[in-house]
């Protein structure tokens, strides 16, 4: 594909490292790569320049925060015109329990991934913030009962 940057398999494998523990060392990473830590340093700071490493994070475990449940709900609008996109997509951002929220082509426009407590809060957060987002015509909601694989980009 055009504009497709290449990458070697030493800035893959500082790429597969970092998702696994961003915390690394520059030696610690280094020495797996075959690197000196400066080199190493050199290549991550590439990768940081050209936007293929967007920033570092860290990962919280949902239910030490009490929530127990996802739910993957499927939503379709009334209207598709690109303002009711967007105001939607803005609303969308200021729910925080609204983990990932896609726009999809079939048979809804949305898919969207929520945290919850339990089906109470489920129940509450449909009732306070979803449901008063004018212009949703159907909804379909799926109860995540185990994860199988959970992963941030094929690397």
């Amino acid at each position: 594909m055009a504009g497709e940057k290449i990458f070697d398999k030493t800035d893959l494998a500082i790429l597969r490292i970092l998702l696994q523990d961003a915390r690394r060392t520059l030696q610690e990473i280094g020495a797996e790569v075959g690197l000196s830590p400066t080199s190493c340093w050199s290549r991550i700071k590439r990768l940081q320049d050209e936007g293929v490493i967007e920033r570092y994070t860290i990962q919280v475990n949902p239910r030490s925060l009490g929530y127990h449940d996802t739910v993957i709900v499927q939503l379709t609008l009334e209207s598709h015109t690109e303002d009711t996109l967007y105001a939607f997509g803005q609303v969308l951002a200021t729910i925080p329990e609204i983990l990932e929220a896609y726009l999809v082509s079939g048979d809804y426009d949305y898919y969207i991934r929520i945290a919850v407590r339990d089906t109470r809060d489920y129940e509450r957060l449909l009732r306070e913030k979803l449901y008063k987002i004018p212009g949703i015509r159907h909804s379909k909601s799926h109860f995540v009962l185990r994860v199988l694989k959970e992963s941030k980009v094929p690397v």
